[in-house]
């Protein structure tokens, strides 16, 4: 089996695919670049996990409310109170491309702080859980899991007297490894088996990827409320 890859643009990658497959019929194509195209944009990656009821399989899957942004910084605070959402809000860039840049995220804890932020993005409510998202890699049937340090938890205090808008790097790389970390039992136990075999399979039918993986956080206080927050393209770090 042999496997194409480039570091040229999008638009360009697709057109040599293309044309080399035609030319090669007989090399595998395992994930169509059509199919990728939807995880570039943070707006249709959750779509379909948003859809799914997996409430049989040991847990309950959702994603945070999320309201989408494209120009007028000015705006947002109002876009915001119109669709009703929470604060504080995570901003994230609305095109993921796998750059560094496309990791970076943003909290915005005040309604004034949100028109300094940077269009096109996508604001997220935050849920509390502990500091800790599990990243799922899928590989065809097969599922690994590892723990990644994420955002730490705001309480109602840290609400109030906090204010403005704190930029973070790339939350979940693989240097904020926290398999070995001394984590709080209801912390660090892993999301159902079940529960990731089901939402895997769903995913890979509705997405029509084999290759790919997900950020799932757990409500903190709960044990079995979890959220999708990301979904990207493998291999993920």
């Amino acid at each position: 089996m042999r496997f194409v890859c480039s570091e040229a643009p999008w638009s360009s990658f697709r057109r040599i695919q293309k044309d080399y497959h035609e030319e090669h019929p007989e090399v595998t194509v395992l994930d169509p670049p059509d199919a990728i195209q939807q995880l570039r944009n943070r707006q249709s990656m959750l779509q379909y996990a948003a859809n799914l009821n997996l409430s049989d399989c040991y847990g309950k899957v959702g994603v945070p409310r999320q309201l989408v942004i494209t120009e007028d910084p000015t705006s947002i605070p109002r876009a915001v109170a119109e669709a009703g959402l929470t604060l504080p809000l995570v901003a994230k860039p609305l095109v993921a491309d796998g750059s560094a840049k496309s990791h970076e995220l943003s909290l915005a804890f005040d309604q004034f702080a949100l028109s300094k932020l940077d269009p096109p993005l996508v604001l997220q409510e935050f849920v509390n859980h502990g500091g800790v998202l599990f990243k799922v890699y899928i590989v065809g049937e097969s599922i690994k899991v590892v723990r990644r340090f994420s955002l730490p938890d705001v309480n109602k205090c840290e609400l109030l007297d906090t204010a403005g808008v704190f930029q973070f790097p790339r939350v979940s790389c693989a240097a904020a490894s926290a398999d070995d970390a001394d984590l709080e039992p209801g912390i660090a136990e892993l999301p159902p088996r079940p529960l990731l075999e089901r939402l895997a399979r769903e995913l890979r039918c509705q997405l029509g990827l084999r290759l790919f993986n997900m950020d799932i956080i757990r409500e903190h206080g709960t044990r079995d409320q979890f959220y999708v927050i990301d979904i990207n393209y493998f291999p993920g770090k």
